[in-house]
């Protein structure tokens, strides 16, 4: 059942590849596209350029780009070179950037030329050498630059070899050291077998390269099995009809806002447009049951719903195709990873039925967060991740998430820590205190909103507010609303009474 032939070095694969299927689309986007034999190719030079420019094993390299052909090639090469790849949105603002770099110790950036000033600037400010490699859109890394005379692969496929940023409970995100072995394990045991991915698959990704669900799926995945994909630089509804006209997609990935928006689009125009398409599969938030029952009804395509974590290389349960599904359920934990639900106050295992916190062992778990040791001690105990999601299952195991015991507020599939969004409001001087919250939403699971005490509540302009965040915080971690209150409800050890707080407000 687990594929353990896909589980191999980078390089390996791509060597493979180029040898079976050399003249076969790798990735492609709306400005370039590779095939195998390229993508070898690309990725070689760009891992023998960093090494002859000084990278060492184990050493970071950030990848801040936007989703393309680009992405994937800078992501393959540090890994090649036996470096560590770390993923940073392109929609980054300085100050996330350099975090990730800072807490990363990147010691090279590969960027874009339009993003050059912001990166000189900040580079200049961090105080340390960090190198700049800057990617061309139309042509990829043909620019000049120093080459290694000697080239050779990384082959330990069980070091980090990759740091991708979630966000913790306390605000800070953390770095999850992935490994090679750890990522492919969720292709062998998940993708390949349950999904069936294989290289007679076009794949069409929506996703964040940057986000581990992506980085698994839609790449790794991809070279491992010998699929092709078309990655869309942002999801767009009409982008995403347009391609999907052609007829050459098999798989689509995505997060339930994505089936969402493409779902009502389609009936809106009558145009049943996945005639071609065998599979799409969601993860990164909670799929609800009449959302995937009505998709499966207008399309007549099987849309699996599975459970993933960064921590985890992305997936821990998951829905097999058939008849034999439970509404609302995550499916079943996948091959090889155990999967227990326990009461968060004891430890002990909880019966079928019952509300318990949800924790995880198995080959794909991180090997911690970088540098945060404490964080890992207490995030990991005796081998079993601690998720802090609280789940229940049925007679059958098939598992259905119920809620969170961290306070992650989840957007569309992106995790938004609310102390660091309170951490940015508190910036703003004319705040005496806050605290943000989750509040439903119809289409992307929630949304982030902000309750403020202001200093001055006559003068209190929440335009100005809303454009503080948005100078300082991605777009989706900047809240949707803002509420005026009289006080932030909290514990006598000052922990807000989150739920507390969201009950006294208007509903929306």
């Amino acid at each position: 059942m687990i594929h353990f032939d896909l589980i191999a070095p980078v390089g390996e694969i791509l060597r493979r590849n180029a040898r079976l299927y050399p003249e076969k689309l790798a990735f492609e986007d709306r400005r370039r596209s590779v095939s195998y034999a390229r993508l070898d190719a690309e990725t070689q030079a760009l891992a023998s350029r960093l090494l002859a420019s000084g990278l060492k094993k184990g050493q970071a390299v950030a990848i801040f780009l936007p989703n393309s052909v680009n992405w994937v090639v800078a992501c393959l090469a540090v890994v090649r070179a036996g470096g560590i790849s770390v993923p940073v949105a392109i929609d980054s603002t300085e100050a996330e950037l350099g975090y990730r770099l800072t807490d990363a110790g990147c010691s090279a950036l590969i960027s874009l030329p339009e993003k050059r000033p912001m990166v000189e600037y900040l580079l200049q400010r961090l105080g340390r050498p960090v190198e700049l490699i800057e990617a061309n859109d139309a042509i990829g890394f043909d620019t000049p630059g120093p080459r290694s005379d000697v080239f050779a692969d990384d082959l330990d496929v069980d070091r980090p070899a990759y740091i991708v940023y979630t966000s913790g409970t306390t605000g800070q995100p953390k770095g999850v050291l992935l490994s090679t072995r750890s990522m492919l394990w969720v292709t062998s045991a998940c993708w390949a077998p349950i999904a069936g991915m294989n290289e007679n698959d076009v794949v069409l990704n929506t996703l964040p390269l940057y986000h581990s669900y992506a980085l698994n799926i839609a790449v790794l995945s991809i070279i491992a099995t010998g699929a092709s994909e078309y990655i869309m630089e942002k999801f767009s509804t009409t982008q995403a009809t347009e391609l999907l006209r052609t007829g050459r997609f098999t798989f689509m990935p995505g997060v339930p806002t994505v089936f969402h928006y493409f779902l009502s689009a389609c009936q809106e125009s009558g145009e049943k447009l996945l005639s071609s398409v065998r599979l799409c599969v969601s993860a990164g938030a909670i799929l609800p049951g009449p959302l995937n029952s009505d998709f499966e009804e207008f399309f007549g395509v099987p849309l699996l719903d599975g459970y993933g974590i960064t921590e985890t290389s992305t997936m821990v349960t998951m829905n097999w195709p058939g008849r034999w599904r439970v509404s609302g359920s995550c499916g079943l934990p996948v091959p090889g990873l155990t999967v227990r639900l326990v009461d968060p106050k004891t430890g002990h295992d909880v019966p079928a039925g019952t509300e318990g916190e949800l924790i995880c062992k198995g080959p794909n778990l991180m090997h911690g967060y970088h540098n945060k040791p404490a964080e890992t001690q207490k995030a990991i105990v005796d081998g079993w991740y601690h998720t802090g999601d609280l789940a229940k299952s049925d007679a059958n195991g098939f598992l259905t998430i119920t809620g969170r015991l961290k306070e992650l507020i989840i957007r569309g599939g992106q995790n938004i820590a609310p102390a660091e969004v309170e951490e940015t409001i508190l910036l703003d001087h004319a705040i005496m205190d806050c605290a943000v919250i989750g509040m439903p939403h119809p289409m992307l699971g929630e949304v982030p909103v902000a309750c403020i005490v202001p200093k001055n509540a006559v003068a209190f302009d929440p335009d100005a507010l809303l454009a503080h965040c948005k100078g300082r915080l991605s777009a989706y971690k900047v809240p949707d609303r803002v509420y005026i209150v009289a006080e932030i409800p909290r514990t006598g050890s000052g922990k807000i009474l989150r739920v507390k707080l969201r009950e006294s407000l208007p509903a929306a």
